[in-house]
């Protein structure tokens, strides 16, 4: 695969339509060649403290951040025609449809690869566990900024150049 756009979301809440931030690695040719990250005001718009301990926002980061219309409007025409990669992609795709919906928006049917299914067929029992940040570092991917949407959407892009 050398021609896709890798995602992530973070959510605020157990809700899927609560994402509070995205990040977009735009891959083509098999190098990047666009990234994008924005916070997101969620909806419903609190935060579980579950999910600020995994990634660190809070109500105060996203207090005057668009809603998710806005921001994908900015990303829409960046991956337009690529497929999506995502790790956990039954997550990500989740969250994408939900915020469609929510919104009314016309959802224009993604097709999404999963990097985490992809590691557990390449890599198996060779690792201990098939997060994220595992399959970065078997995948040389230094993934230190962890739940951070960017950062994550990096380390999938890089995962999927090496094993999709």
């Amino acid at each position: 695969m050398r021609d896709f756009a890798a995602i992530d979301f973070e959510t605020a809440n157990g809700s899927r339509t609560s994402v509070c931030s995205v990040g977009v690695v735009v891959v083509r040719g098999g190098e990047v060649v666009d990234r994008f990250y924005s916070l997101i005001r969620p909806v419903p718009n609190y935060y579980a403290y579950f999910c600020q301990r995994v990634h660190g926002l809070c109500d105060r980061d996203t207090r005057s951040a668009q809603q998710f219309p806005q921001v994908w409007a900015q990303i829409a025409p960046r991956i337009e025609g690529l497929p999506l990669v995502a790790h956990n992609a039954r997550f990500d795709e989740g969250c994408l449809r939900a915020v469609h919906e929510y919104f009314a928006m016309e959802y224009p049917e993604y097709q999404f690869f999963d990097t985490l299914a992809a590691s557990r067929r390449t890599f198996g029992r060779t690792l201990p566990n098939h997060q994220l940040h595992t399959v970065a570092a078997a995948c040389d991917f230094d993934l230190s900024a962890h739940h951070h949407a960017l950062a994550d959407a990096e380390a999938c892009a890089a995962i999927a150049l090496r094993i999709l």
